[in-house]
């Protein structure tokens, strides 16, 4: 079954599956909401039946065993929600990051970055969310955890514009390891699927979204060559772990590395 087309795949079944799936993945023992899905014409009704099949196929014990049989489903779920989750996923889905999307709700955009920092918001779609420390014992007593921002009028002083393909580039990169790459984007065979993938999500923003980074090679040049540097060679302005990322503004906003934050 191909990824699902529909730029507002945001319909309560599919919302409410990809939910209960990440509970169950999480150790949650709940019961199975009652899924009602029409005949939409889209493909979504289709795609909450095969993932219900799925799971039920899933066997119960041991326990590691179904959690990790979760996972990989609700995974292949969500990439054939939409083409935006699928390379989302393939781009950064086996690194440690953060990817989150936000509202424009507030005049000053610094606050509805906060928001998606602090997840106090929802994705106005309801579209992928990678966030390896959601549920961090952390979080509590530092709900923007692993991150450490800066107060909102602290923004345009941490912050440097980019232009398009150079945020492109940092996306791309941000697929790499911190030490000792192996395979850096530059030299992969796949160099040129892996910045596709890269243009995806950040089309999903619109022909008239900014770009920013806090990667200090943008503080003199709009456009870094971010793929020669790699994600090794990038240094950040400082936060907790040092994140280095894209964020952009648009009718929507969000950092972490789609916009995006690695830590």
């Amino acid at each position: 079954m191909p990824p699902s087309s529909d730029p507002s795949a945001d319909r309560p079944a599919l919302v409410l599956l990809d939910a209960y799936l990440e509970a169950r993945w999480d150790g949650r023992d709940l019961p199975l909401p009652e899924v009602m899905v029409g005949d939409s014409g889209d493909g979504a009704g289709e795609l909450v039946h095969w993932a219900l099949g799925q799971f039920r196929r899933i066997p119960r014990e041991p326990k590691e065993a179904f959690g990790r049989g979760v996972g990989s489903l609700l995974t292949e779920f969500r990439s054939r929600r939409c083409p935006w989750n699928a390379a989302a996923l393939r781009l950064l889905g086996d690194v440690y990051a953060f990817v989150a999307t936000g509202p424009r709700r507030q005049e000053d955009w610094a606050r509805d970055v906060l928001a998606v920092l602090h997840r106090s918001v929802p994705d106005p779609r309801g579209w992928l969310r990678l966030d390896c420390d959601r549920n961090n014992a952390a979080r509590p007593t530092v709900p923007a955890y692993p991150f450490d921002p800066p107060a909102a009028s602290e923004f345009p002083d941490r912050l440097c514009p980019l232009e398009r393909e150079a945020a492109v580039a940092a996306l791309a990169v941000m697929t790499e390891e911190w030490q000792s790459e192996p395979a850096p984007v530059r030299s992969r065979p796949d160099r040129d699927a892996v910045l596709a993938d890269a243009r995806t999500p950040l089309d999903r923003y619109g022909p008239t979204a900014r770009y920013w980074t806090n990667a200090t090679a943008a503080a003199s040049d709009p456009a870094p060559d971010f793929l020669t540097a790699g994600l090794q060679g990038t240094r950040s302005h400082g936060a907790a772990r040092r994140p280095a990322g894209a964020l952009l503004k648009g009718d929507r906003t969000g950092p972490g590395r789609v916009p995006a934050g690695r830590h």
